[in-house]
């Protein structure tokens, strides 16, 4: 049955729509774009979650690390001031130092010289130094309730015969004298039971506080930043410091660990797995959605590239069916220089081919339907085009569209000035007026982002200008200057004795030397319509002024352009004819 069903599918396949050129290019396009795009995908992420990964991981290392080395320093810090105090009295010559209030002179003195010891040792990280004696008297600041120190968990929980040090850990310093004002303050504290059998303070204990705020500060930032659950244990299972958020270990967690050497103390970070790893899911999901935006964008290019694929050879099929329906007049547009590029030339040859031998057949009828429609066709009724420029234009205005209206309005203002041939001089206002027309034209299809500079008083634009002299400067602009519209226009209009000077400034793309040298080359080749504007022109202030007078172009390429016009002075007079100033 599985083999019938294999062979029904490839049947399938060599049959029916998927016979088509489109569907086999379409599969086509999709495998060998996919297949490298996922593959390098995958691998992609594989390379990029492993090395932040390792990061993190490392990352996190260091982190316990560097809390291993301040708690460290800080407890060695303090062991040090124990074993300090240990030493002194340790000398047979401290028998004054006793566990009682001093009354004889001796033993203040032998008080005074011991308190002045501790304050010697205190840093600005110190809490407290106090020599705690069996009676309750105390040796140091006198800020101590040693009734309040049952308080400190670990000092209750401290064995009666216990030897050797005693760290404490973590806890607020509420054990000193009520007075208004105190505040009580996070603390690490290190007990030291003294035995000195016959000595000074046998008995006694020594209890070093310093301040915490630091070290628990940084364990705060190290759990917000690294998002762990952090844990310090003493060797006999106490735990000294715990996060504070809720936490429930897991196999699966990532943890960091090292251990004190000083209080033989585990530093223990725990980070869930979700956690570890949420940078690499996070790529692991831009990867996932960057695969399927790029399939979309594959599967997008390949139905376009096919469609037109097969689109230009329907359109070969549709335009051989109308020619077999005797319209000799088809042609195949040519998309391309490919295959089916030169089939289409090919296909326009044969039918023009055809074509002519028909027309010599009917030349004579043939030859004056011609003439009438191109009579016809360049037969343009200027009031005609207007009212349906008008009418179009309201039509715009009736549904919204004020951009096409206001793009109709302009050019129905440009072409008045086009074809309105009664006169060849205008005056130099009424020029302006229609390049502002063609430039909010411009405006409205680019957009903002071109700049137009006019400077000319108002007495001057009473002067007459060759119609149609400055649109085809613009136009050059935009064609060839400004790259989408962008750019700065700067025209000034100024006199010169009895001669008016006009300088059109752009700063767009130039004009190469050797186009430059050839611009005003009566009859010299040109590509595209660059320069025919200017030479027309040229040719209008010559005809109409005099050889002497026309424009001047200074350009560098990638700089702009300059043109520089300069014609006499004339003024309309009220017959309409032009008269020299």
């Amino acid at each position: 049955m599985k083999f019938q069903w294999l062979q029904q599918q490839y049947r399938r396949v060599l049959s029916g729509s998927y016979r088509s050129i489109r569907t086999k290019l379409l599969i086509c396009f999709l495998i060998v774009t996919l297949i490298p795009l996922l593959s390098l995908g995958a691998l992609s992420y594989y390379q990029s979650a492993k090395i932040i990964n390792s990061q993190f991981g490392k990352y996190g290392e260091n982190a316990v690390a560097q809390l291993q080395q301040q708690t460290g320093s800080s407890l060695s810090r303090m062991k040090q001031m124990s074993e300090t105090i240990y030493s002194y009295l340790l000398d047979p010559a401290r028998t004054d130092l006793g566990s009682k209030t001093p009354v004889t002179y001796n033993e203040i003195i032998e008080k005074n010289d011991f308190e002045a010891l501790l304050k010697s040792l205190r840093t600005d990280l110190t809490a407290g130094i106090y020599i705690l004696t069996p009676s309750g008297y105390y040796y140091g600041e006198s800020n101590l309730d040693v009734g309040k120190l049952e308080h400190i968990p670990a000092w209750k929980d401290k064995p009666a015969s216990y030897q050797g040090t005693y760290w404490l850990g973590f806890y607020m310093q509420d054990h000193a004298m009520s007075s208004a004002g105190s505040v009580s303050e996070p603390v690490l504290g290190l007990a030291v039971p003294i035995h000195n059998p016959g000595g000074a303070q046998d008995g006694s204990t020594i209890l070093i506080e310093e301040n915490a705020q630091e070290l628990l500060h940084m364990f705060r930032l190290f759990e917000e930043d690294t998002k762990a659950h952090l844990t310090i244990k003493a060797p006999d299972g106490r735990i000294v410091y715990k996060s504070a958020s809720a936490f429930t270990p897991k196999d699966s967690d990532i943890v960091w660990d090292r251990t004190l050497a000083v209080s033989q103390w585990t530093i223990e970070a725990r980070l869930p797995a979700k956690a570890f790893y949420l940078s690499s899911g996070i790529i692991r999901s831009n990867t996932i959605l960057v695969a399927i935006l790029s399939c979309l964008l594959a599967f997008g290019l390949a139905y376009i590239f096919s469609s037109h694929f097969t689109a230009r050879i329907r359109s070969l099929k549709d335009s051989m069916q109308k020619v077999s329906f005797g319209k000799l007049d088809t042609r195949m547009p040519v998309e391309g220089r490919d295959e089916l590029g030169s089939l289409d030339m090919s296909f326009n040859r044969m039918v023009s081919g055809v074509q002519t031998l028909v027309q010599e057949v009917e030349q004579s009828e043939r030859l004056k339907k011609e003439a009438e429609l191109k009579a016809f066709h360049y037969q343009i009724n200027p009031h005609l085009l207007f009212n349906t420029l008008n009418s179009i234009q309201w039509k715009a205005r009736l549904q919204g569209a004020e951009d096409i209206r206001q793009m109709l309005y302009h050019l129905t203002m440009v072409l008045e000035g086009n074809l309105d041939i009664s006169q060849e001089l205008i005056t130099l206002g009424r020029e302006l007026r229609m390049i502002e027309h063609f430039l909010k034209i411009q405006e409205i299809r680019y957009g903002c982002v071109f700049r137009y500079d006019l400077r000319c008083g108002e007495e001057l634009k009473q002067y007459l200008i060759p119609r149609m002299t400055l649109q085809p400067l613009f136009e050059n602009i935009f064609f060839h200057g400004f790259t989408d519209g962008v750019g700065i226009i700067e025209l000034e209009v100024r006199e010169s004795g009895e001669e008016l000077l006009l300088t059109l400034k752009d700063d767009g793309a130039g004009i190469t030397a050797e186009k430059l040298a050839r611009l005003f080359v009566p009859g010299a080749k040109r590509q595209g319509r660059g320069g025919l504007g200017v030479q027309n022109a040229d040719q209008k202030f010559k005809l109409h002024f005099g050889p002497q007078y026309g424009l001047t172009v200074h350009s560098t390429k990638g700089e702009g352009t300059e043109i520089l016009i300069r014609w006499p002075k004339k003024e309309e007079r009220s017959d309409g004819n032009s008269q020299e100033n």
